[in-house]
C-alpha cells in the first residue's frame, strides 16, 4: 500500500460529500421515517446523549472508507493506464456490488429487518461509493 499515493484533500472532500449525502438520504422527508419505523422498532427517535460519539465515528468511518477507496483506485486504475473519473466511479461501483451489498443484505435478512431496510442503508453506501470513486478518480 503506497499511502504516498494518496490525495489528501480528496480524501477530506469525500468524507464532507459521505456527510451531505447522509443527511439529505437519513432526511426526515427523505428515507428516515421508513428506515426508523423498522429499525427503531417503537423507540423513540435518537437522543443527544451519544450523539457525540456517533458522530466522530461516523466520520472516522467515512475518513477510512475514503483512503481505502482512493488506494483501490489508484490499484485498479494502474491496470489500465491511470485513474480516471470514469474507472474510479467505477472501482467503486465494484467494491459496493462485491463487498457492501452482499454483508449488508445478510446482516440485514438475519435481523429480520428485510429488504427494504437494505435498499435504504445500500442506496447510500451506492451513492458514497460511486462518488468517492469518481471524486478519487478523477482529482488523482
Amino acid at each position: 500500500m503506497d499511502f504516498s499515493s494518496i490525495n489528501w484533500l480528496a480524501v477530506i472532500v469525500c468524507v464532507v460529500i459521505s456527510m451531505v449525502n447522509g443527511s439529505i438520504w437519513y432526511n426526515p422527508k427523505t428515507f428516515f421515517p421508513m428506515w426508523w419505523a423498522v429499525v427503531g422498532k417503537g423507540r423513540e427517535q435518537p437522543g443527544m446523549e451519544n450523539m457525540g460519539m456517533t458522530w466522530a465515528l461516523t466520520i472516522l468511518a467515512s475518513f477510512v472508507q475514503a483512503v481505502f477507496m482512493s488506494l483501490m483506485v489508484t490499484a485498479m486504475g494502474s491496470m489500465s493506464g491511470s485513474a480516471t473519473l470514469t474507472s474510479g466511479a467505477t472501482a467503486g461501483f465494484m467494491l459496493w456490488l462485491g463487498f457492501v451489498a452482499p454483508t449488508y443484505l445478510v446482516n440485514k435478512l438475519f435481523a429480520g429487518h428485510g429488504l427494504k431496510i437494505w435498499a435504504i442503508e445500500v442506496g447510500n453506501h451506492l451513492v458514497n461509493f460511486v462518488l468517492f470513486g469518481a471524486i478519487l478518480g478523477a482529482w488523482h
